[in-house]
């Protein structure tokens, strides 16, 4: 199965590309993990994506393709793969058909905006320990301490509503797009995100093996 995963940050696609990975025995590619490999490879397309990393400037969209051209052409890939991340605009996913690359579906995890900065603006994390935890479902036992070091919980930047609501505005104007794009294709499947994890997996893969 050659599959993209399209949803809004937070709408909790790294889970589900999780569960499509171990179910279907297919790796999930990543446009950012695709770059640092390419890096750390030395391929042409990494030395030319580190330029611009270093300078701290987005990867044109030429050199981003290149990279995933080149990764779609490992031997993980011959029996399908999950595209998270990549395309992002639809010129990216225009430039994908015209590598070839058929893909089979492409589903979205929809969650209302709402949702998703709820969600996130709730999480609160331990800067010594690490440990996680959320206002709503998941709070600390003493509000705003950490439960297994004590120390003063803090709210991530990525997590601050004004951060999330423009990752959002970003996601609606570039990435959006893509689902009519999709739509007239007659690949896109939309699946709604639940509250319960379990519960969009089932609806997620259901979808997946109608």
């Amino acid at each position: 199965m050659k599959l993209i995963l399209l949803g809004a940050p937070g709408a909790g696609k790294g889970t589900q590309a999780q569960v499509i990975c171990e179910r279907f025995s297919i790796p999930a590619i990543s446009t950012g993990n695709c770059l640092r490999e390419a890096v750390a490879a030395g391929t042409e397309m990494g030395r030319a994506a580190k330029g611009y990393m270093d300078r701290g400037e987005l990867v044109p969209d030429e050199v981003v393709i290149g990279i995933i051209r080149e990764r779609l052409q490992g031997e993980d890939c011959k029996n399908g793969f999950i595209l998270d991340g990549f395309p992002r605009t639809v010129p990216q996913a225009q430039a994908l058909e015209e590598m070839g690359v058929e893909i089979d579906r492409v589903l979205e995890i929809f969650v209302p905006d709402e949702t998703i900065v709820g969600r996130m603006s709730g999480r609160r994390v331990c800067p010594a320990c690490g440990a996680s935890y959320h206002t709503e479902f998941k709070p600390s036992k003493k509000q705003g301490v950490c439960d297994l070091c004590g120390k003063q919980l803090v709210i991530r930047k990525d997590d601050q509503p004004e951060t999330v609501q423009e990752r959002l505005r970003v996601y609606h104007s570039q990435t959006e797009p893509l689902k009519g794009f999709y739509e007239q294709r007659g690949l896109l499947v939309v699946v709604e995100g639940q509250t319960e994890v379990a519960d969009t997996t089932r609806l997620v893969l259901k979808a997946l093996e109608a």
